[in-house]
């Protein structure tokens, strides 16, 4: 499925642009086109966050924090592919898949963004001051 990522993405000109087809997209493929540049603007801001947080932690830190993220996105595609399997063969499963996947990205990149901005004194924060 990430190929067909790739190709929608490649399709894109600019955000603007894009936010305006998305609000009068009436077909499928236009919703689902949308979806998927969705899913990669959010993928993008959490590539970005993960890399901040990868550079805040420690060296110990870092290798727990890799394989932490490699296990979320194994649940996450896993979590996304259940969920769009109740659409599977249909030309909606795309777009639900993607949808998903989004949602999911961006709820990681609020919970890694907080692992950066913790209270004073806040010992559960591995991010903290760093």
């Amino acid at each position: 499925m990430k190929p067909v990522y790739f190709l929608f993405a490649g399709l894109l000109f600019s955000g603007t642009a894009l936010a305006s087809e998305c609000d009068n997209a009436a077909s499928q493929t236009e919703l689902t086109t949308c979806a998927a540049a969705e899913y990669q603007k959010a993928d993008q801001e959490l590539n970005s966050t993960y890399q901040n947080a990868l550079s805040r932690a420690s060296e110990s830190q870092r290798a727990l924090l890799k394989k932490a993220q490699n296990s979320w996105i194994e649940l996450r595609d896993a979590d996304c592919a259940f969920l769009s399997s109740a659409s599977s063969g249909g030309s909606i499963q795309e777009m639900v898949n993607s949808q998903c996947m989004a949602d999911k990205t961006r709820d990681r990149n609020a919970y890694l963004e907080s692992l950066m901005e913790c209270d004073e004194g806040d010992l559960s924060c591995p991010l903290r001051g760093q």
